[in-house]
């Protein structure tokens, strides 16, 4: 097992951390695909337990029985695609209720305790790109480089909206505003694993910085270490 953990500690991973709709996941997967890393979105896997939660009718905040259930989920990542127990989910996963579920149910330490040894299935060769709340802080604390990706809530509020416009969808501004808030709020102050800036991650505020500035940005950081 030592081995084993010490092969792994080799494997480079890029942490990236930060609030909702900050863009991180965007700029986490567009520098997995320079590298030519593997990519782990880890706001998916909460966004998955809230829906399988939904689909059997087991309440958000059900510590326990949401614990065990994220414990018997069959979750793959393919080609940009989501499945849980074989069944396509990608657009189920990414409704606004879905999201305001994930955060409920994360603030849960079973949760999180019974997707971690998932998360870290993802660390393979030839290296890692992880997003989330906590990858840089609790999942991956050995990373490599480590990314505090943030911008100011009204920013993040209005690219939120742009992008449920354009996908024609009905989008409501101050409710997207309040709900990042409040999304915010939980993530900080939850027990388990809260989101905080680890103390030696780089902060990278996208308030003013486009998609391709931010994954310069982490790039450049990532070269300067290599």
């Amino acid at each position: 097992m030592s081995a084993e953990l010490n092969s792994l500690a080799t494997i480079p991973v890029i942490a990236i951390d930060g609030p909702s709709a900050s863009g991180k996941g965007t700029v986490a997967q567009l520098v997995a695909d320079k590298l030519g890393f593997h990519y782990l979105d880890s706001g998916a896997l909460y966004r998955i337990v809230a829906l399988a939660a939904q689909q059997q009718k087991i309440n958000w905040d059900s510590a326990e029985a949401l614990g065990t259930l994220a414990k018997t989920l069959n979750i793959r990542f393919k080609e940009g695609e989501i499945y849980l127990n074989d069944a396509r989910i990608t657009e189920l996963v990414r409704t606004e209720e879905i999201g305001r579920g994930a955060s409920e149910v994360a603030i849960h330490p079973q949760v999180r305790a019974a997707l971690l040894d998932l998360q870290h299935s993802f660390r393979q060769l030839p290296g890692l790109v992880a997003d989330g709340r906590d990858m840089a802080s609790v999942v991956f604390s050995d990373a490599k480089l480590k990314i505090f990706l943030t911008a100011s809530v009204e920013a993040r509020a209005e690219r939120r909206y742009k992008q449920l416009k354009n996908k024609g969808l009905n989008a409501d501004y101050d409710k997207i505003l309040t709900d990042l808030q409040q999304r915010d709020c939980r993530d900080s102050a939850r027990s388990a694993s809260p989101l905080i800036q680890s103390l030696n991650a780089l902060l990278l505020d996208t308030s003013q910085r486009d998609i391709q500035q931010a994954v310069g940005f982490v790039l450049n950081a990532y070269k300067k270490l290599s």
